[in-house]
């Protein structure tokens, strides 16, 4: 996918966070993971899905390609301008998907609502993931389900350590940490404490290997700024001072450059457990 139509002046971007997230994470990164993650939710026609921390959607989107007529899916998430760009990608979505704005931690639903509740790579962001993985068995129906998936820490994912350590060098400290924190220092027995004493049973967890895909590796790196706070610090620097930061992430990923850009390995553990 070409940079051309998306940026108005170089690196200020001409979309919000939420509709860049859509447009560019979600079909090089997320879209993959999504599919995989309703797989091992084992949704099926009929089923009532929850999506907690839905961002814009892709999970609910292919959770409800799922359900069938006899089915409900419903989407939750704290940001407004994610909620904004999931109803709207989903437009025309059958069955149609309800959109709330909503605190994992306390989700508005009563006791038992869901056959299946989902939510991809948001728990390493919570205040309180232990209160969140309560809250999803407690929304659960008898023998409901939960999946959820969570990246491994850092050093599994060789692009964003490269980018990272740049982006500490060349932006700011604060810009390498915001970089590392969607990788949590987690193993999958951290994840399985969690989740069982979150009342959690039959708890299952499985390590997923695949890898995002962007047309060159200045793309990788607008990308990525444009999806998250980093657009305005990146933006904010020289010209010049952004040129080097490219460059040193090409030259710390030389080895994962091909004819079509620059793939990047990533891996996640996927947790599925019942109520």
């Amino acid at each position: 996918m070409s940079d051309q139509g998306t940026e108005s002046t170089g690196w200020q971007l001409d979309r919000s966070a939420p509709e860049a997230y859509e447009a560019y994470l979600v079909p090089a990164v997320m879209e993959p993971w999504a599919a995989r993650l309703v797989d091992r939710a084992g949704v099926a026609e009929g089923d009532r899905v929850l999506d907690v921390a839905c961002g814009t959607g892709v999970v609910a989107r292919h959770a409800a390609a799922r359900v069938g007529d006899g089915g409900s899916v419903t989407g939750l998430d704290v940001n407004e301008g994610m909620l904004e760009v999931a109803e709207s990608t989903a437009a025309g979505t059958r069955p149609g998907i309800e959109w709330r704005r909503g605190d994992a931690t306390d989700l508005p639903f009563a006791d038992g609502s869901f056959d299946v509740v989902c939510c991809q790579q948001a728990l390493q962001f919570l205040d309180d993931p232990a209160a969140a993985l309560a809250e999803m068995r407690r929304v659960l129906d008898s023998g409901g389900r939960v999946a959820l998936s969570v990246w491994r820490p850092l050093e599994y994912h060789p692009g964003y350590v490269v980018l990272a350590e740049a982006l500490e060098r060349h932006v700011g400290e604060e810009a390498g940490v915001m970089m590392r924190s969607p990788f949590p220092p987690w193993d999958a027995e951290h994840l399985r404490t969690l989740a069982r004493e979150a009342g959690l049973g039959d708890v299952a967890i499985t390590i997923e290997v695949d890898a995002g895909r962007y047309p060159s590796v200045e793309a990788f790196v607008r990308r990525e700024a444009a999806s998250s706070p980093l657009a305005g610090p990146i933006a904010a620097v020289a010209p010049e001072v952004r040129d080097a930061l490219v460059r040193e992430v090409a030259d710390g990923l030389e080895a994962y450059l091909d004819d079509e850009g620059v793939v990047l390995p990533m891996e996640s553990y996927v947790l599925v457990a019942r109520r």
